[in-house]
């Protein structure tokens, strides 16, 4: 069954699992990365530990510290890396399938989650299955969408035919969204299972609002700052961002532009767009103070397979313009708790931002409404069901 608030699917109905299990948990980015991937697999890994899990990461060592944990309880297993080209920052495991082999040989786990389908995530899949080991896996990021914003757009079939291929071999494939399920089910994708995204209700809350951050960026009280958080990159549809924030300016001319992140684009953003502020990355209370103190969120990607933003945006009681796809289209009711866009539909987009700033006391009651909605997508539901997956894999009867 379904977990349902209105029209909207959640997770599916799973029970507790009632056991310890041995988990190999296999990514390729986690944090200090900053990316919605390695903040959500941090969440997993943090909650599946507190529930009493013995848990082992495999990732590839980044530059920026040898462990995530420093508990001595955590078992990381740290594989070699490579840069990942534009994106410095950022880490790609190396194949390394006869190591899985003799580490899973000599210590077998009751179940192998893999997140990422790249080189280090494709030979686990190996090592796994000539294990026998059961493997379940995520579909975390829309590779095959990101193809046409870099000028291949013809790698789309083929990139699109690996993934199937990956993640058929498992025996679930957890997606976010019941429409990103319906998609994947479509292009022959099998056994999915809708598991929802968590979001940190007691760190992104308006009551993080600070004047001095909005004085920081130049806006007074009743100034309307437009917040956009998220990587400054091609596939993340910027330029629809610049064309609603001119929109809204002709209502709106004292409105601030603040973008939090960083990436290959923000150097010609910033020339694009000189008055905008540009925050640079965020992390903790201080990325939950920079959402708080805006009025307003735009969302303008339409490559996401959830966008972890929408959520966050919305915990802090903003109101988010986004296209009706992914963590908004699953999330926001249009005019109640968001406003959504049809799905690549650019000038609707920009309409709907300005039409929305010429009632600000609308605007503001939205942005309670999103706070109150996102307060069910607790961290500790989502781990129930991500344990549920591993139990039906590993074949694990879960008493009633």
């Amino acid at each position: 069954m379904l977990t349902q608030t209105d029209d909207t699917i959640l997770v599916e109905d799973h029970l507790p699992v009632r056991r310890s299990l041995r988990v190999a948990l296999v990514t390729e980015t986690y944090p200090p990365e900053v990316n919605g991937v390695a903040a959500t697999v941090s969440k997993v890994v943090d909650g599946l530990r507190l529930s009493g899990h013995q848990l082992q990461l495999v990732r590839p060592r980044q530059s920026a510290g040898p462990l995530a944990h420093e508990d001595p309880g955590a078992d990381e297993v740290l594989m070699r890396g490579l840069t990942i080209p534009r994106y410095p920052q950022l880490k790609m495991g190396l194949p390394a399938r006869r190591a899985l082999l003799r580490l899973w040989t000599a210590q077998r786990p009751d179940v192998v989650h893999i997140v990422t389908e790249g080189p280090l995530g494709w030979t686990a899949l190996q090592a796994a299955l000539q294990l026998k080991l059961p493997v379940v896996s995520d579909f975390r990021t829309n590779f095959h969408a990101y193809s046409a914003h870099y000028g291949v757009g013809w790698l789309r079939t083929p990139v699109m035919a690996y993934l199937r291929k990956f993640h058929n071999r498992t025996l679930s494939t957890m997606v976010p969204t019941d429409a990103l399920r319906s998609e994947l089910a479509s292009a022959g994708f099998k056994r999915l299972r809708v598991v929802a995204r968590g979001v940190d209700t007691q760190r992104f809350t308006p009551a993080r609002r600070s004047i001095a951050l909005r004085a920081g960026w130049g806006a007074g009280p009743d100034t309307l700052v437009v917040l956009c958080v998220g990587r400054l990159a091609a596939e993340k549809n910027l330029g629809a961002l610049l064309d609603a924030v001119q929109a809204m300016r002709l209502l709106e001319p004292r409105l601030r532009l603040v973008l939090v992140g960083d990436g290959p684009e923000r150097a010609r953003l910033q020339e694009r767009c000189p008055d905008a502020v540009f925050s640079g990355v965020r992390h903790g209370n201080d990325l939950a103070a920079h959402y708080a103190s805006a009025d307003v969120f735009l969302f303008p990607s339409m490559t996401e397979t959830f966008g972890n933003v929408v959520p966050e945006a919305m915990a802090s009681g903003l109101p988010v313009v986004a296209y009706d796809h992914a963590a908004a289209g699953h999330l926001i009711r249009h005019g109640v708790n968001g406003l959504l866009a049809r799905f690549d539909d650019q000038a609707e987009y920009c309409r709907i931002a300005r039409k929305a700033i010429a009632d600000r006391e609308g605007l503001r009651a939205i942005g309670v409404q999103a706070r109150k909605d996102v307060l069910q997508l607790d961290w500790a539901r989502i781990i129930e069901a991500i344990e549920s997956e591993y139990a039906a894999a590993a074949g694990i009867s879960i008493p009633g």
